[in-house]
């Protein structure tokens, strides 16, 4: 005979949006796909452990969209998919199954943002191309 038992346990995460600058645009941010194979492990996301399997994407990463897939990736300038111009940013930390080829997230694609407080380095000044209504403080 089995002993069968049900395990509920509670994840709290912590997001950090100190990179926003005001909540103008955070109620209407977009749903979007996210291609997770173009995210780099510890800067783009930080990686899952034994007590936290799933994988987070951080807040605030520049997003930008790839032509050929409609799937969104982290913003390149140098890049030619797409993804040279800049759509927005995530508006909240976004969890993936790692292996998983792509996820749902929240894109910030009008509002304000202290670029220098994002996760990755950002220089809004050199943005070239934006589909985004941003303002930068």
């Amino acid at each position: 005979m089995s002993d069968y038992q049900v395990l509920t346990t509670t994840t709290t995460v912590t997001d950090d949006r100190t990179w926003l600058a005001s909540l103008d645009g955070v109620h209407e941010a977009q749903t979007i796909p996210i291609d997770t194979s173009k995210l780099t492990s510890g800067t783009h996301y930080t990686a899952g452990t034994l007590k936290q399997p799933l994988n987070i994407i951080k807040s605030g990463l520049p997003l930008g969209k790839i032509t050929t897939s409609g799937l969104y990736a982290p913003y390149n300038s140098s890049a030619s998919d797409g993804t040279q111009i800049l759509a927005g940013f995530l508006v909240a930390e976004t969890a993936f199954t790692p292996g998983s080829p792509r996820t749902a997230g929240a894109l910030l694609w009008r509002g304000e943002v202290n670029a220098s407080k994002l996760p990755v380095a950002f220089t809004a000044s050199a943005v070239a191309n934006t589909t985004a209504f941003i303002h930068y403080r």
